[in-house]
């Protein structure tokens, strides 16, 4: 059986979230919300794999990119990361293995993406889950304390 690359554990800093969803429309065409003044402690560049991860699965669901969203929250329990296509979205089954390694509704794919984003989020202490909208398509929350 093949596996895949242990993630290294997170160098904590605190994320400069201006910065990192600038590059990041740079790179990818969303909307954002942002609100003001969120502190998080977090590995940057883990984050940020994170986000890219999230953002592609969404430019790859058939959604169009104006529909695409990224919006960051935070209180009392942490910070919060929701990411949201109108897409064609997931059936419970493959949405209930979306998580897995090498699970994969896309052909000739790592099938590493959501998977890496789900021990991005674990070895931050957070939590990951996925939603089909009542509009189409799919939000992903990501809870980080």
């Amino acid at each position: 059986m093949v596996g895949f690359a242990k993630l290294p554990p997170p160098i904590i800093t605190t994320v400069d979230w201006h910065s990192l969803l600038d590059q990041l429309q740079s790179q990818w065409q969303f909307n954002f919300d942002l609100q003001k003044d969120i502190i998080t402690r977090a590995d940057q560049t883990q984050i940020e794999q994170l986000l890219i991860n999230l953002l592609k699965n969404a430019h790859e669901s058939e959604s169009l990119a104006e529909h695409i969203s990224l919006k960051v929250t935070q209180d009392s329990l942490g910070t919060h990361v929701n990411v949201s296509d109108k897409g064609k979205g997931m059936s419970e089954t493959v949405m209930a293995s979306a998580l897995i390694p090498f699970c994969s509704t896309k052909v000739a794919r790592s099938r590493l993406g959501l998977a890496l984003c789900r021990e991005i989020v674990e070895a931050h202490h957070g939590q990951i889950s996925l939603h089909n909208r009542d509009v189409g398509g799919i939000s992903v929350f990501v809870s980080l304390p």
